[in-house]
């Protein structure tokens, strides 16, 4: 770790987005010590400059570190498993999107998508047929389940393989991540949404 100059401390900790009440209670001193620091009014201890160096390097980590919850869709578009196809597939044309987890009393149960549809027609099944099927009938295996403090690049591994990510808190869903979503990140600082 690196001690910061006095001429830093300011810069980062309103770069960090942290108030001097904040950055004084992550460095155990007072606020009005940090507020005389950054005017130069005062020369601190090495040790103090230390004490403060380290709570804005906690701070930074805290920082990067984004969280699934921060990017996640809540609530979340889905079907149950007694619903039609072609309520499942009204669904995503109105929301836009390609695929949908199926939800029995808040617990997924399957999913379907686009691509599920589109292959059993492709196969030749019969559309008319199909469309007054169950999606329970038709539904492929549950998406990922992650909690809302996972790291993201837990979710970017995941999504690599997958069309989403259903995001669970005490057994229930709360949410869903898809690859769009992770361009919620894009051009912010990582941690912040």
């Amino acid at each position: 770790m690196r001690i910061l100059r006095l001429s830093e401390v300011k810069a980062m900790r309103t770069r960090l987005g942290l108030s001097q009440k904040q950055l004084a209670e992550l460095a155990g001193v007072t606020q009005a010590y940090i507020s005389k620091i950054e005017a130069r009014t005062v020369d601190p201890r090495v040790s103090t400059l230390e004490k403060i160096s380290k709570a804005l390097e906690r701070a930074t980590a805290m920082e990067k570190r984004a969280t699934v919850g921060q990017i996640m869709t809540s609530p979340i578009v889905a079907v149950k498993s007694d619903d039609r196809v072609d309520k499942a597939i009204q669904l995503m044309k109105s929301h836009d999107i390609s695929q949908l987890p199926v939800l029995d009393e808040e617990v997924q149960v399957g999913s379907i998508s686009e691509a599920t549809v589109v292959q059993r027609i492709a196969s030749g099944e019969n559309m008319a047929r199909l469309l007054k099927r169950n999606v329970d009938e038709i539904m492929e295996n549950s998406f990922p389940t992650v909690s809302k403090d996972t790291d993201i690049d837990v979710a970017y591994s995941l999504l690599e393989h997958e069309p989403a990510i259903i995001v669970v808190e005490h057994g229930k869903v709360i949410g869903i991540v898809t690859k769009a979503d992770l361009f919620k990140l894009a051009g912010k600082p990582r941690g912040k949404s």
